[in-house]
């Protein structure tokens, strides 16, 4: 009944349901399209799309049809999904409950799947890691079981509904560590933020044991600020499989924005052995540039050895949407040319 319940749900809010008659002979079958879901991640994070179509929004072809986002998408060349989730937020949006809707349509048009962990009930990033209310006061071994009680439940919900699920970040831009102040790195304290990070990736290899686990930072242009933070963690035994990053170019400095990050996925590379993607990309949508940089990042990071893909965050925001500018539709919820480098057929 669960499993019932929540594909209605998922129908429902997709607006994909499509009335036919079984008994109509006359229907002439339509082939569809074949999309590769394979291979270099071209993903979106589009965790704000349930909380949009709530609100109403549509989301339209180039020529102006109106398509569920995803399939749209999809269309377009992504094959990956990333997916936020909160521990307690405010309302209903990042829940558990909300990612597994998002999650369930993505399995059903076959994407990939990341989840991010933000370890918060709200946004974290370098400036703000702070934990869940009801974990506030809890003492290191307190705060490594939730991380890890945490991150089962959300991973157990998805896997009991037969979604797979192929990375997992382990908290969020934790540039300065995450779940402050006991698991601050800006402090020098490595030990508390390992315990804290491997507690996560144990986590999610006992529900998904060949999901590859991410640990994700910002500002990709920095390679020693990425280094340090790194050899931090290597230093203390941290697990995990992938370093992700983030990048978000500068209006005049977008060129060497994206050869610096290119420079640090290699460096990292080469210093840790281990694979690196691009977690989170975006620039300004009406920029002369937006497709220019995608188009850069994209054939740079095909070329580097170990490099597993990008994920544009939240393309699909558009209009204004929460004051974020740097999505990769117009104004009239139409895509742009940005993602046009996810279409291209190796």
């Amino acid at each position: 009944m669960k499993k019932i319940m929540l594909y209605i749900m998922a129908v429902i809010v997709s607006g994909t349901i499509t009335a036919c008659s079984s008994n109509d002979e006359t229907k002439i079958p339509q082939t569809l399209p074949v999309y590769d879901m394979s291979g270099f991640a071209k993903g979106a994070d589009v965790s704000w799309l349930t909380e949009q179509e709530f609100k109403n929004k549509k989301f339209y072809t180039t020529t102006g049809v109106e398509t569920e986002c995803m399939e749209l998408l999809r269309s377009m060349g992504v094959n990956a999904i990333r997916l936020r989730v909160w521990v307690n937020p405010a309302n209903y949006w990042n829940s558990k409950e909300d990612v597994l809707v998002k999650a369930y349509r993505a399995q059903q048009l076959g994407f990939r799947l990341m989840i991010d962990f933000h370890y918060s009930d709200t946004w974290a990033d370098p400036g703000s890691q702070t934990p869940p209310a009801a974990w506030a006061d809890y003492n290191l071994e307190e705060m490594k079981t939730a991380v890890a009680n945490h991150t089962k439940d959300v991973l157990q919900l998805l896997k009991d509904n037969d979604i797979d699920v192929e990375w997992v970040q382990v908290g969020n831009e934790t540039r300065t560590g995450m779940l402050k102040p006991i698991g601050a790195a800006s402090t020098g304290n490595f030990g508390n933020f390992a315990a804290l990070v491997t507690a996560g990736y144990d986590a999610v290899k006992s529900v998904y044991e060949d999901a590859k686990v991410i640990v994700h930072i910002d500002n990709a242009p920095d390679q020693n600020r990425a280094q340090w933070l790194f050899d931090g963690l290597k230093s203390e035994n941290a697990k995990w499989d992938v370093i992700g990053l983030s990048c978000y170019p500068g209006d005049d400095s977008w060129e060497e924005d994206v050869n610096k990050s290119l420079a640090t996925i290699q460096a990292l590379v080469n210093r840790y052995n281990k694979e690196v993607m691009i977690c989170e990309i975006g620039t300004n949508w009406n920029a002369t540039y937006a497709q220019a940089v995608m188009d850069k990042m994209y054939a740079g990071c095909k070329q580097i050895d170990k490099c597993l893909g990008i994920f544009y965050w939240e393309p699909q925001a558009y209009g204004g949407w929460n004051n974020y500018q740097k999505g990769a539709f117009d104004d009239s919820g139409r895509p742009t040319h940005a993602l046009d480098c996810f279409a291209i057929t190796e």
